[in-house]
């Protein structure tokens, strides 16, 4: 079943744009909903989703995965913004978070939504303009580009949010692009 209230990729058909970020985690994975419409942005919702460690993975998951279907479902985002594996993690861990990162893959394409992937380092260039931004230098700036009067907790969460404002000004940016060149081509057309 596909959600997307826009048409074309990335919901480039109009804005505003409801954009879910995921940061996808094997004992707390966050997500963040916003509107974006291109520099300004409102928070729509956020949380963490935690699985008891009693369960076993396989019951994690599925908890995780019924979580962000249900999220999906109920707040019907355009597209999905997922922060990719951070490679300095141990073997076993970088596994599991391979399982909910392919969960969070497979709940966003049943939805219908096209899934934008973006590194750490280019997450925190998009909000604070250095790629080597400590995590609470980046909440601060997902405060304050939200208007929120505490920062978000917990930094799963926060972390999701930075990944749905990267998305939404990339895509901003790339739009805008697009546009000026469509309208050069449009204008050099004439010219002849």
């Amino acid at each position: 079943m596909t959600h997307s209230r826009n048409n074309g990729p990335g919901g480039s058909a109009r804005l505003p744009a409801r954009v879910m970020g995921v940061d996808p985690g094997s004992e707390t994975t966050g997500y963040g909903v916003i509107e974006s419409e291109g520099q300004r942005y409102q928070l729509i919702e956020y949380a963490a989703i935690r699985a008891s460690s009693r369960l076993s993975p396989a019951r994690r998951l599925l908890v995780i995965s019924q979580k962000l279907e249900e999220v999906i479902e109920r707040l019907r985002p355009d597209v999905c913004a997922v922060e990719e594996t951070f490679y300095g993690v141990n073997v076993k861990s970088a596994l599991k978070l391979g399982h909910v990162r392919g969960l969070v893959l497979v709940a966003a394409a049943r939805a219908g939504l096209e899934v934008f992937e973006y590194s750490p380092l280019e997450i925190k260039s998009a909000l604070v303009g250095y790629g080597r931004a400590e995590k609470q230098q980046v909440q601060e700036m997902v405060r304050r580009l939200l208007r929120l009067s505490a920062l978000p907790e917990p930094l799963d969460a926060s972390d999701a949010l930075a990944c749905a404002i990267c998305h939404a000004n990339t895509h901003s940016t790339r739009s805008r692009r697009e546009q000026a060149a469509q309208s050069l081509v449009s204008r050099a057309r004439l010219a002849r």
